[in-house]
């Protein structure tokens, strides 16, 4: 499911500094980045994309909570803490990021086959659901208002690529990206989290 095409549709770039280019665009430029960024049969950039999302995101996590981490459930092998982070950021990055996307994305594809005729192919939705997460670098911050911003934008960014590649309208790719959504950036990035944590926070002032 991942193939890597080497002179893709759209004439993209490869290596790291395409993948910093790529997350700019879809960021600031998103309806003119998904027709030209994302191409026929060749899901590996978006794949490695989202994998270097997760694992920026997830190095700020560590960085910046530091010692507290290890206390909200984090696995620690023999005192070795180091080592502990390495090997959860494998896990995480090399793992789950991979399977929850082709998850959510055989998800995607049920829901525009039965409401989207024009639908492109899975391979395309697989690289829109990768290029969504580029927000998501930021919800490492410790800070519940980074994280639903950043969160909303990627899910926001999911039903602008649904509607550019698989040709329907904002209001129907919105509708259709919302349970790939809830679990991408709700559970996943942890939007839902950010948001309970934010409720509290103004609660208390």
């Amino acid at each position: 499911m991942t193939q890597w095409v080497e002179n893709p549709a759209g004439g993209r770039e490869r290596g790291p500094r395409a993948i910093v280019r790529a997350w700019f665009e879809a960021i600031v430029r998103p309806r003119r980045f998904f027709p030209v960024g994302v191409a026929p049969s060749d899901q590996a950039p978006g794949l490695v994309f989202a994998m270097g999302v997760t694992l920026v995101a997830s190095l700020l996590r560590f960085a910046l909570a530091g010692e507290t981490i290890f206390a909200t459930g984090y696995p620690t092998l023999g005192g070795r803490r180091a080592l502990s982070v390495v090997l959860v950021l494998a896990v995480i990055v090399v793992l789950v990021a991979p399977l929850v996307l082709h998850l959510v994305a055989a998800v995607q594809t049920l829901l525009l086959m039965a409401f989207a005729p024009g639908r492109a192919g899975v391979s395309e939705t697989v690289q829109v659901i990768g290029y969504a997460t580029a927000p998501c670098v930021f919800v490492g911050l410790p800070s519940p208002i980074v994280g639903v911003l950043a969160t909303g934008y990627g899910a926001a960014l999911l039903a602008i690529g649904i509607a550019e590649i698989h040709a329907v309208s904002i209001a129907r790719a919105a509708a259709l990206s919302a349970i790939p959504a809830t679990i991408v950036f709700g559970i996943g990035y942890g939007g839902f989290e950010a948001f309970e944590t934010l409720l509290r926070t103004w609660g208390t002032v």
